[in-house]
């Protein structure tokens, strides 16, 4: 019976793997707007059908869990079991597939009619300027004139109409008459379920317990910004503007956004980051058409062949950059060690079977954020930026600008945790909504109550211009991000506990490799955490650090960015092949330019003349 259920799985494997690469290959091309005409929302409807269809063929199910029983290899009931975890995540009767199937092909309709939305805003003179929502929002927070950023807000706000005109009603809908007839609370129940393990109930047990804690903090920061800046400044267009607007300018020139790739190579490497040969496809710039947030997929995941060979992965890795924006380089380098977490984490991957590193269900959606935010979090250190922020000409960022730094966005850090909460108490309202009262005006009216009672307020990111909600892979996942919040504020803990030091501390790519990234979803996110940490996940380290005093913290900066010493001008080698793109263009690939280094350094000879050029 050993010989039938390894046929069986690799034969699994095998098919799956084709058809995850044809639907990634699809969902790359559409969103990044290739020009081959075969990348179109029919082509990825179809690809991704036929890559759920195999997770949801009930044959299969019975087959995995026949031989399962049957089955005392270790190995191959392991890869058993991640089959019969990931068919069941997907398995439903044919008339919940109906609707799903149904559901997909809107998604799909929807995303080609958001790609193609004029969005921009209107100027002083009243002509119209055409932006994109990342040039909309790099406005709001740098732009001198509050007019153009009231009129930026506004063109994001606009985003919202927009696609509950061409579709998201009916795919709200549709997502909650499936999710009921799978015998779920809901749509944000299955979801929930699904990738996590734990339903809707448990999950708002955990986000109710860190949003009560939170409140008083809110409420102190609005009030102590009203008083430091006017109670105007608590306009949504004026929000990050009036806490961050000049000293972006300031920092601006530390973070020159074409080196941006080249520091944070050199400080993943400093960690002992490698990617196991894996292959990295960047499109880092922001275009017209072009998908309008940044995000790291797979079309080829790593995993342990039969014959024990090692898969590498492939990692179409993209973000939104405008380089002649002001702060463009600061935002591009949190993007870079943010999603090139995800590609560390998921190229780390050693099970036996591409289902233990494909990032949809059952793979955890905060184990999956965990590993990104912790190293995106590096960038706000004050000795990772006496290392890294440094001018064209290697002068290091003075320090009396990360403590004006400090000063302006410290009292107000708990904004960000409540905009986090905000999305996931929206999706919970929005899919508890009855079916007969899911109208736009309802919706609209909702998105504005949440925003009120999560956040204080509108804030310059409107609700239902977040693209995760209309995308089947990133809805109902935004709680993922504050679930990874709390455990990286815990994993820190455990290294400065430890270490004393993150930032190029050489033990923090290989006890990540270990702890968190070779297992993959073959364990629970809570277990991982804890595993590590030593700790069950709670918001004690989170909530902690919004408590500390800014003084206590300038003094801890200072301290750290005095004993940082500089940065070895060393080779580098994170073993992994990475191509830099621009849509249909190949700009540099470190096979053939002699390094990652060199590649790196023809991207910056791009950037600098797409500016010249702009």
């Amino acid at each position: 019976m050993t010989a039938e259920a390894k046929a069986f799985c690799e034969e699994f494997n095998r098919k799956y793997e084709e058809a995850h690469k044809s639907f990634e290959d699809q969902f790359w091309g559409t969103k990044m707007a290739l020009k081959d005409a075969n990348f179109n929302a029919e082509n990825l409807s179809r690809t991704k059908k036929e890559m759920e269809d195999i997770l949801s063929d009930p044959a299969a199910l019975a087959k995995a869990e026949e031989l399962r029983k049957q089955t005392d290899d270790e190995q191959v009931a392991k890869v058993l079991d991640i089959i019969i975890r990931a068919c069941h995540c997907y398995s439903m009767p044919p008339e919940a597939k109906d609707i799903r199937e149904a559901t997909s092909a809107l998604e799909s309709n929807l995303e080609m009619a958001r790609n193609g939305m004029k969005l921009g805003y209107k100027a002083g003179d009243g002509n119209f300027v055409e932006a994109s929502s990342v040039a909309l929002r790099n406005k709001i927070s740098t732009e001198a004139d509050e007019s153009i950023r009231k009129a930026a807000y506004e063109g994001l706000r606009s985003i919202g109409p927009f696609v509950l005109d061409n579709g998201f009603i009916e795919i709200i809908k549709k997502r909650n008459q499936m999710a009921k007839k799978l015998g779920y609370i809901d749509y944000y129940d299955y979801k929930v379920t699904q990738a996590e393990g734990f339903g809707k109930p448990r999950l708002f047990e955990m986000l109710d317990d860190l949003e009560q804690g939170t409140r008083p903090i809110l409420k102190e920061a609005r009030e102590e910004f009203a008083r430091r800046f006017g109670d105007d400044a608590l306009l949504p267009w004026n929000m990050s503007y009036k806490m961050k607007g000049n000293i972006v300018a300031k920092m601006d020139p530390y973070f020159p956004f074409g080196m941006a790739v080249e520091r944070y190579v050199r400080s993943y490497s400093a960690m002992g980051i490698t990617y196991e040969g894996a292959t990295m496809n960047l499109d880092l710039l922001d275009r017209k058409n072009k998908y309008s947030n940044g995000f790291c997929h797979w079309p080829a995941c790593a995993w342990v062949k039969p014959d024990g060979t090692f898969q590498p992965s492939t990692t179409n890795f993209t973000s939104l950059a405008d380089p002649t924006a002001i702060g463009s380089g600061l935002n591009a380098l949190r993007t870079l060690m943010h999603e090139a977490g995800h590609a560390a984490h998921f190229a780390n991957i050693k099970q036996p079977s591409p289902l233990f590193s494909q990032e949809r269900a059952p793979t955890s959606v905060a184990y999956a954020e965990n590993q990104s935010m912790f190293l995106d979090s590096l960038v706000e250190d004050a000795a990772w930026r006496a290392k890294y922020a440094r001018d064209k000409s290697g002068t290091v960022i003075p320090f009396e600008i990360l403590e004006e730094d400090i000063r302006a966005s410290h009292p107000f850090a708990v904004f960000a945790l409540r905009g986090m909460l905000s999305v996931s108490y929206f999706e919970k309202a929005l899919y508890e909504l009855p079916e007969e009262e899911v109208t736009k005006e309802n919706i609209l009216a909702l998105a504005d109550k949440i925003e009120l009672e999560v956040q204080g307020g509108p804030t310059a990111r409107p609700l239902l211009s977040i693209p995760h909600l209309v995308s089947d892979e990133a809805s109902c996942y935004y709680h993922g991000y504050t679930l990874a919040e709390m455990s990286v504020y815990q994993t820190r803990e455990f290294f400065l506990e430890k270490y004393g030091y993150i930032v190029d501390n050489p033990e923090v790519g290989p006890t990540l490799r270990k702890a968190y990234w070779e297992c993959g979803n073959s364990k629970p996110f809570l277990t991982i955490v804890k595993d590590l940490t030593g700790k069950e996940l709670v918001g004690t380290a989170w909530v902690n650090h919004l408590k500390e005093n800014v003084d206590d913290k300038v003094k801890r900066a200072k301290k750290e960015f005095e004993e940082a010493t500089p940065v070895a001008e060393t080779s580098v080698d994170l073993n992994m092949t990475v191509r830099f793109v621009d849509g249909d263009e190949l700009i540099a690939d470190s096979s053939s330019e002699g390094g990652i280094l060199e590649a790196c350094k023809k991207f910056e000879q791009f950037v600098a003349k797409r500016v010249a050029a702009a």
